[in-house]
């Protein structure tokens, strides 16, 4: 089974895939029953029609002409096309899910799709469409297009013809077999595709939350026991007793932290305490905060891994125990209600982070900094102030984009889908907030490094947290004259999405 680091070194790191003899065995094993045991038997989408037109019969002469219409008649979605990495992350999952030997397909079919993951060939695939309920039935259908030699796919940053760019590789379309087009279609590829892609930056959105958090609170110069052992272990949740450890780490050899015990657990003369007692929440209660983030992405993470590891179509074909099972495998709830989960988690990420960004830019809470860390002329020069804005308008967006898919079941399909998961749309959904984190996230280091300056504290910090401050001015300037800064924060976005971030957590 694949690891979320496999899924990344195959996405991101464009590893070639494979399947093993034992998964080739399997893949044969299962359309060669398939082929015997139909014979003079009545299976769903073998000699029947697909969902409510299953109650009519197909004729024999017809069989093949049926996969190609399922195939042909589902190509029918809206909106523009999933990027690459979504692509490729839907071939990944419908080769492993063929891998397990459940679904009857020619081997051919498993061996154009591994020659598309390695060839960066990748079907063009709009984005609207699933009801995630049958499966990903019209996204997977542009999918099984391009695996006939018909539609349109992307290929060295072009849209080609799959006609096209089949005669250039080489390759030839399959001609689909006794179930080979229902198997294409059916199933959650899409929706555990756009999942992973949308899981692998949840997990580094939370290392920079979490570094982030350890930098605000050095410049603030924060009593350091609200991340301390004896404080978190109180609480039983794995994520905050995690995010607090990882804290810890990432503080260590800095020297702007306190200890409450050596200032405050002594004789005090003064009535009112010029430093804060106890910081605001966004600092203090990170662990608190990102521990619950931490645990959902780890659920997450496994039930992703178990769908993509699983036979998510219908009817299941097994040679072991020589039958064809009727059921409803294809249904997407379990990815449609993480997909909710983690962007809620994320959308919460991003107001503690949009939090910890207000804290910087009033002057009249930290008491520390200038006015929105303005280091040019206050009145002449705005500093980082309308770089809030777009903070704020960006975090409302996620908010409202956390109003959970999982529970919106429209009935469709004459009836037939009566409740269906919207997992595709939930995993669509997520994948916004995740890009408005990024965004959050980017003007926030941005801000954290300018209070840096505004302090001239780089050389008492941490060397975690002073390493990140570098990376950042390597690409964002100090702000004293004003200027655009939409390409700073562009860059300083893709560096995030991009760069090395590997502490444990």
């Amino acid at each position: 089974m694949h690891t979320i680091n496999d899924i990344y070194s195959i996405l991101y790191q464009e590893k070639t895939v494979s399947l093993t003899a034992e998964d080739w065995g399997r893949i044969e094993a299962s359309h060669s029953f398939l082929e015997e045991f139909a014979r003079n038997k009545i299976i769903y989408g073998i000699n029947t029609g697909f969902g409510p037109m299953a109650q009519y019969r197909v004729d024999d002469a017809d069989l093949q002409a049926l996969q190609y219409n399922i195939i042909r008649s589902h190509s029918c979605g809206a909106g523009r096309p999933f990027a690459e990495i979504y692509v490729r992350a839907a071939l990944l999952a419908r080769l492993c899910t063929f891998a397990q030997g459940k679904s009857g397909v020619h081997p051919s079919t498993v061996e154009l799709i591994v020659e598309l993951i390695n060839r960066h060939i990748y079907p063009y695939i709009p984005e609207h469409g699933s009801v995630g309920a049958s499966g990903d039935l019209v996204q997977l259908a542009h999918m099984a297009l391009v695996l006939i030699g018909d539609g349109q796919v992307l290929h060295q940053g072009q849209v080609k013809p799959t006609a096209e760019v089949f005669e250039a590789e080489g390759l030839r379309p399959i001609a689909p077999r006794i179930r080979d087009g229902l198997s294409l279609v059916n199933g959650t590829s899409m929706m555990t595709g756009v999942g992973l892609v949308n899981l692998l930056h949840a997990h580094r959105l939370l290392r920079y939350a979490t570094i982030a958090s350890v930098l605000v609170n050095e410049v603030v110069e924060s009593y350091d026991d609200f991340m301390s052992e004896q404080l978190n272990s109180c609480k039983l949740h794995p994520g905050q007793r995690d995010v607090a450890k990882a804290m810890r780490r990432l503080a260590q050899g800095g020297q702007r932290m306190r200890k409450r015990e050596a200032e405050l657990y002594r004789s005090h003369p003064e009535s009112v305490f010029e430093h804060k007692v106890q910081p605001y929440y966004s600092l203090r209660c990170t662990p608190q905060v990102l521990g619950p983030v931490l645990d959902t992405i780890r659920y997450a993470e496994q039930v992703l891994l178990h769908e993509l590891h699983s036979a998510d179509d219908n009817p299941i074909v097994d040679p072991e125990t020589r039958s064809v099972y009727h059921g409803g495998n294809f249904h997407g709830d379990y990815v449609s209600i993480e997909m909710d989960k983690l962007k809620m988690a994320l959308t919460k990420l991003t107001m503690l982070i949009e939090r910890q960004s207000n804290y910087l830019y009033n002057n009249a809470i930290n008491g520390i900094l200038p006015p929105f860390l303005n280091m040019g002329r206050l009145g002449l020069n705005y500093g980082m102030q309308a770089l809030q804005f777009t903070q704020t308008s960006t975090t409302a967006e996620s908010q409202t984009l956390s109003n959970p898919m999982y529970v919106h079941s429209i009935p469709c399909n004459n009836d037939n889908q009566d409740i269906v998961s919207m997992g595709t749309n939930a995993a669509l959904l997520t994948r916004r907030v995740v890009d408005n984190a990024y965004q959050v996230m980017a003007i926030h280091l941005m801000a954290l490094a300018q209070a840096v300056d505004c302090l001239g504290i780089a050389e008492q910090l941490a060397p975690s947290t002073r390493s990140l401050y570098n990376q950042i001015r390597r690409i964002a300037p100090t702000i004293i004259d004003d200027m655009p800064h939409y390409p700073t924060v562009a860059a300083v976005e893709q560096h995030l999405r991009t760069s090395s971030i590997d502490f444990e957590l």
